[in-house]
């Protein structure tokens, strides 16, 4: 939802999901494009590095305004900018991690949140063997201290990587603490609140969806 300004009144209106899931990778380009030196860009030149159509472009943007002009294009710093303004990426989140097992331990050794926006402020587990432990620079925590913790920094974002079955009973725990957006490795669809949203994360799934494409040799 995004709140935008008619004759002096703030609207609220409601954008597609599907737009914007879309707005990561456009960032994305942007801040290629800006430490490449660019300062210029257009919606055909984003369509070529994103095989997204240049009239797809055009029309995601228009849902938050204008911002470029026709024949001059976008302004690549600026673009960027507004983006990160309306992903709420232009601030810092902090994010605790569910789960230290192969999956988590990976996670937790990824060093592309940071620059990102995104900090990893919390790791848990509920294995006695694993709490105390280090990875990726993060001491393990006890899961059983999981929900005080996360309300006592007002933590809003967590990662799930706990085993398929664990991750209802996790989230449930979870949104009690005031987790408001959980992003999901588990293979598993999860039940949630009105105002959580969750996004799922199923590298199967997406090799499934691939394998349609490739013809049987």
């Amino acid at each position: 939802m995004l709140l935008t300004a008619k004759g002096g009144i703030m609207e609220e209106k409601n954008i597609p999901d599907i737009v914007v899931g879309r707005l990561p990778l456009y960032l994305r380009a942007l801040q290629q494009m800006v430490q490449a030196g660019g300062k210029l860009t257009s919606s055909q030149e984003l369509a070529e590095r994103l095989g997204v159509s240049a009239a797809q472009i055009r029309k995601d943007l228009s849902q938050f305004g204008e911002f470029g002009k026709q024949g001059t294009g976008y302004n690549v710093k600026y673009l960027l900018e507004t983006i990160r303004r309306i992903l709420h990426v232009d601030r810092d989140w902090d994010v605790v991690m569910v789960g230290a097992g192969e999956l988590g331990s990976a996670v937790a050794r990824y060093r592309g949140f940071t620059d990102r926006g995104f900090t990893i402020k919390m790791i848990f587990d509920s294995d006695p063997a694993k709490v105390g432990q280090v990875i990726g620079g993060y001491t393990i925590l006890d899961s059983a201290e999981m929900g005080k913790l996360i309300s006592e920094h007002g933590i809003q974002m967590a990662m799930l990587t706990v085993p398929a079955s664990e991750a209802q009973a996790v989230t449930d725990r979870l949104v009690k603490a005031g987790i408001k957006a959980i992003l999901n490795y588990a293979p598993i669809t999860i039940n949630v609140p009105e105002g959580v949203h969750i996004q799922y994360i199923d590298p199967a799934l997406h090799l499934q969806r691939m394998a349609y494409y490739i013809h049987p040799v």
